[in-house]
C-alpha cells in the first residue's frame, strides 16, 4: 500500500482516454494513493497521451515539465496511444520515469514500487498483439456526463490512422459488464452516459453472434435510473437504419449522432481506405432527418490528405454545404509513421492544409449557428454542469445545444426546463429557467 502518497492525472485526447484515466485512478485509490489536481504538488504524475494529432510529442513534453515544476522530485509516468507507439522516444524526455504500453497501463498500481527518480527511465511495453483483452472503464465524478467504454481497438485499416497500432484488434466488453457498469453509474447519481470506444459501432466483435451494437443499446434502454444515453461517434457504414429507427423511438437514447465523414470525394475516401462512399453518408443523414428532424449531426473531416487536389477539396466543401448537418470537427492531415498514407504522392503543402482547415472551420460555425437558430423561442431540457464561468453555468439539451443559465449550485446534474432566448456573447444559447427536476 502507498498510504499518504498522492497521484495526479492529465488526459489528452478522446473520451475513451477519459474513461480509462478515471478507471486507473480508482485502481490507484484502491492501492492507497490519494488523487490530487494536476496543478498541485504530487508524488506521482500520470499523463495519458493521444496520437491522433501531430503535436503529441509537444504536449507530452509540456505536461512533463509542468509536473516537475509542481514537484521536481515527482515520479512521472506516461501511458496511452503515444506511449505504445513511441515508448523509446518518450523515455528520453527529461524527467520521465516510466512508460507503459497498451497491455500494461492498467497494471500501474502493481508496477509502481520504488518512486525514486532515476537518470534513465523504464519502458514496459509489449507488442500491440498482447493487448487482446478488455478492461472495463468509465469516468465519474469529474463531469456531469460519464464516458462508458464498451469497445476497444479497431480492425479497420484506414491509411491515415495509427489507432490499430496503438490499441490493437477490435474487442468488446461483456454485455453483463456493461449493464453492471450502467447500474453502478445510476446508483452514483449519473444522469447521462456517453457510450464510447475506438470503433463503437463494431461492438459485439469477439462475443456470441447474437450480440451487436443494436442489441446492446436495446438492452441499455430498459435500465432505470439513467436519463440519457449518447453515442459518442459511430462509423456511417455501421450506423444501420435499424439503429437510427431504434434511437428515434427509444426512451433514453438522445437524437445526437457524430459520424466521421473525412472527405466528400469518393476518390479521396478510397485513398483513405474508408469503408463507404459519400452517397451512403448522405443517405444516413437523410434518414436521421426524416425520423428525427431536430437531431444534432456532427461530422469529422480531414483536410490536406495526400492527393487532395483543389478539385477534390471543393467537392468536399460542396458536399458539406449540401448536407443538413450541425457542426464539423476539422482535422488537418499530419503524416504518421507506419501508415499507408506515407506512400502516397501529391503531398499537400502545409500552408494549403491550414487554409483549407480555416475555410471549413468557418463553414462549421455557420452550420452550427443555423442549427442553434432553429430552437430560439422553444422550451427544452438541459443538464447543467458544475462549473461557474463568470456567474453562468452550461448544460446540454438532448440534441447537444449548449445553453447558458445563471449559476445555481442546486441545479448541477438536474434536469432543467429552459426557454431558449437567443445567442450569448460566446455563441451559445441563453436559457431562462422555467422548472428544474428539484421542483418536479
Amino acid at each position: 500500500m502507498n498510504s499518504g502518497k498522492t497521484v495526479a492525472f492529465y488526459t489528452l485526447g478522446c473520451k475513451l482516454n477519459f474513461s480509462e484515466t478515471s478507471a486507473i485512478g480508482r485502481s490507484m485509490e484502491s492501492a492507497g494513493f490519494q488523487i490530487v489536481d494536476y496543478d498541485s504538488p504530487s508524488d506521482v504524475y500520470v499523463i495519458n497521451t493521444c496520437s491522433v494529432t501531430d503535436n503529441a510529442d509537444k504536449k507530452c513534453r509540456y505536461y512533463v515539465r509542468k509536473a516537475l515544476r509542481n514537484n521536481p522530485d515527482a515520479y512521472v509516468v506516461v501511458i496511452g496511444c503515444y506511449a505504445q507507439l513511441k515508448p523509446n522516444e518518450i523515455v528520453e524526455i527529461k524527467g520521465v520515469d516510466l512508460v507503459l504500453g497498451a497491455a500494461e497501463k492498467f497494471r500501474l498500481p502493481e508496477i509502481l514500487h520504488d518512486l525514486s527518480k532515476n537518470a534513465c527511465g523504464q519502458v514496459i511495453a509489449s507488442n500491440i498483439k498482447a493487448a487482446d483483452f478488455f478492461v472495463s472503464a468509465y469516468s465519474v465524478g469529474d463531469r456531469t456526463r460519464s464516458f462508458l467504454k464498451v469497445q476497444d481497438g479497431c480492425d479497420y485499416k484506414c491509411s491515415f490512422c495509427t489507432i490499430p497500432l496503438a490499441r490493437g484488434q477490435s474487442r468488446s466488453d461483456l454485455p453483463e459488464n456493461v449493464i453492471a457498469n450502467v447500474k453502478d453509474l445510476a446508483s452514483k447519481g449519473v444522469k447521462e452516459i456517453v457510450l464510447t470506444g475506438v470503433n463503437t459501432g463494431d461492438y459485439g466483435k469477439g462475443l456470441d453472434d447474437e450480440w451487436n451494437f443494436l442489441k446492446l443499446i436495446q438492452e441499455l434502454d430498459e435500465i432505470e435510473g439513467i436519463e440519457r444515453f449518447r453515442i459518442s461517434s459511430i462509423e456511417p457504414n455501421l450506423l444501420s437504419n435499424e439503429i437510427i429507427e431504434f434511437c428515434a423511438q427509444s426512451k433514453r437514447f438522445v437524437p445526437h449522432f457524430h459520424m466521421p465523414l473525412q472527405s466528400g470525394s469518393d476518390e479521396m475516401l478510397a485513398s483513405m481506405r474508408r469503408r463507404y462512399k459519400k452517397d451512403l453518408y448522405a443517405n444516413r443523414v437523410s434518414y436521421i432527418r426524416q425520423l428525427m428532424p431536430d437531431a444534432c449531426i456532427g461530422v469529422d473531416v480531414i483536410v490536406g490528405f495526400a492527393g487532395e487536389s483543389d478539385e477534390y477539396f471543393e467537392e468536399t466543401v460542396a458536399f458539406l454545404k449540401s448536407m443538413d448537418v450541425s457542426y464539423f470537427h476539422v482535422f488537418t492531415f499530419s503524416e504518421r509513421a507506419n501508415t499507408k498514407a506515407l506512400e502516397l504522392d501529391n503531398v499537400v503543402p502545409q500552408k494549403v492544409r491550414e487554409e483549407r482547415n480555416a475555410r471549413l472551420s468557418i463553414l462549421s460555425e455557420k452550420k452550427r449557428r443555423e442549427f442553434y437558430q432553429r430552437f430560439i423561442g422553444k422550451t427544452m431540457t438541459i443538464l447543467p454542469e458544475d462549473e461557474n464561468k463568470n456567474g453562468l453555468m452550461y448544460g446540454f439539451t438532448d440534441n447537444y445545444l449548449k445553453v447558458a443559465i445563471p449559476y445555481d449550485e442546486q441545479l448541477v446534474n438536474q434536469l432543467v426546463k429552459v426557454e431558449l432566448l437567443g445567442f450569448t456573447e460566446d455563441g451559445y444559447l441563453e436559457g431562462k429557467v422555467l422548472v428544474s427536476q428539484l421542483a418536479m
